[in-house]
């Protein structure tokens, strides 16, 4: 009789934690569900996308990338990195070059891949007729299909243009322009002893970090950069300088700045590096002073417009990287890439306003290690490329719309069958 009131005894305690974690479960799904209608009925809602992990292909010859500082997407689709090659390589990454063992080697800089992740061309480095940057930096791929790259190495201070078979088209400014032996080192990057900024030069640039060609004007924009502090515009065919401007539309002015400072009021120059300058569909530039935290607008003259400030504590290298608009008509979304808290964020292209990101700090596919460049193509998947030790490209499937339920949503928000 003991036996059987002692088995009754665990049978109801059994059916009592059962009830209870099942209750439990209830709440936390109540909880939950209560949270996403939240979010549905709020109204805000943002692009969802999915981390393609089997994008690009392996490369051939074996072939590894550098730091990747530069990503395009032609109309066609076809995607264009530019990276840092073997200058970048650890040796033992580079066994191959070294003739230690088979593998690897740096790939060429420049690389064209098609939508099923397949290498078309490669090509880049030092030539006849031009001088290759010490430190490339951007591609831009304009309508008439030239490509455009710039270079933030402690001398580079001019423009390359060149088909996309690689051939030499025109270079603008002289490499070494800006050095001056007695120049102090700066607080900002790309601000080193022996080089000084000439934001006024009308011939040479300073470390150029992006450039953007307008079709309409024939008219190249160039984010100028990480020793000189403005937007330069050029004639695209000649690269004769029209017109530049600093932040807020101010003169530019290179005197050495202390380093950013969140409780400080905003400067009135940009700091280095201006990392993008890129047009919308309405005509407006959107320029990122990276290590100032912002992102500034102005009209093709350098007229102010209004700004905006993301995840303002962040020093370092700032938060505002590089930008790249969603593909709908309106360009309603702007994505930005943040290589300091890695992740990309999606933003309201008319209110400015942040909205949701993804990514996190990690090496597997959806995670970030220095996300540098980001664009978009015609279906509206991102591709982003990595600086420092990431040297990678990755490809975010655009996946239509979803409710915003969490600020940071992190990498598992991206991995396949997440939603």
């Amino acid at each position: 009789m003991r036996n059987l009131t002692n088995l009754a005894r665990r049978r109801n305690l059994f059916i009592g934690a059962g009830f209870a974690a099942l209750l439990g479960a209830l709440v936390i799904g109540q909880a939950a569900l209560q949270k996403t209608v939240a979010a549905q009925n709020s109204g805000v809602m943002a692009p969802h996308f999915e981390v393609d992990p089997l994008w690009p292909k392996p490369l051939p010859n074996h072939w590894v990338l550098g730091m990747t500082i530069g990503v395009f997407v032609e109309p066609n689709d076809h995607v264009w990195i530019i990276h840092r090659s073997s200058a970048t390589l650890a040796n033992n990454e580079k066994p191959l070059e070294l003739k230690t063992g088979e593998c690897c080697a740096g790939a060429p800089p420049v690389l064209e891949f098609d939508q099923a992740g397949n290498l078309l061309r490669h090509w880049g480095g030092p030539g006849e007729g031009f001088e290759w940057p010490d430190s490339n930096h951007g591609i831009f791929i304009d309508y008439k299909g030239n490509v455009w790259i710039g270079g933030n190495g402690a001398p580079d201070s001019q423009i390359l243009k060149f088909t996309k078979d690689g051939k030499f088209l025109l270079q603008i400014g002289k490499k070494g322009a800006r050095r001056a032996a007695a120049a102090a080192a700066g607080a900002g990057e790309g601000q080193v002893a022996g080089f000084a900024g000439g934001s006024n030069d009308t011939e040479n640039f300073g470390r150029v970090a992006k450039i953007f060609v307008d079709q309409k004007e024939n008219e190249a924009y160039i984010a100028d950069g990480y020793l000189n502090k403005r937007v330069a515009v050029l004639d695209a065919d000649t690269g004769k300088m029209k017109r530049w401007w600093g932040a807020y539309g101010n003169k530019p002015d290179d005197t050495p700045m202390p380093p950013y400072d969140p409780a400080a009021a905003p400067t009135q120059q940009f700091h280095n590096p201006v990392h993008c300058a890129d047009m919308s569909v309405d005509r407006l530039i959107y320029v990122c002073d990276r290590a100032g935290d912002r992102l500034q607008i102005f009209t093709p003259e350098g007229k102010f417009i209004k700004e905006a400030f993301y995840e303002t504590n962040t020093k370092n290298a700032g938060s505002v990287w590089d930008i790249a608009f969603s593909k709908d008509p309106q360009q309603r979304y702007i994505y930005m890439a943040d290589g300091v808290n890695e992740k990309v964020k999606i933003v309201d292209r008319q209110t400015l306003k942040e909205l949701t990101t993804f990514g996190d700090g990690g090496r597997q596919p959806g995670q970030f290690y220095g996300v540098h460049s980001i664009a978009t193509d015609s279906k509206g998947n991102i591709y982003t490329t990595e600086t420092y030790e990431g040297k990678r490209l990755q490809r975010f499937l655009a996946k239509g719309m979803t409710a915003v339920t969490a600020m940071n949503q992190g990498a598992l928000a991206t991995w396949p069958g997440s939603k």
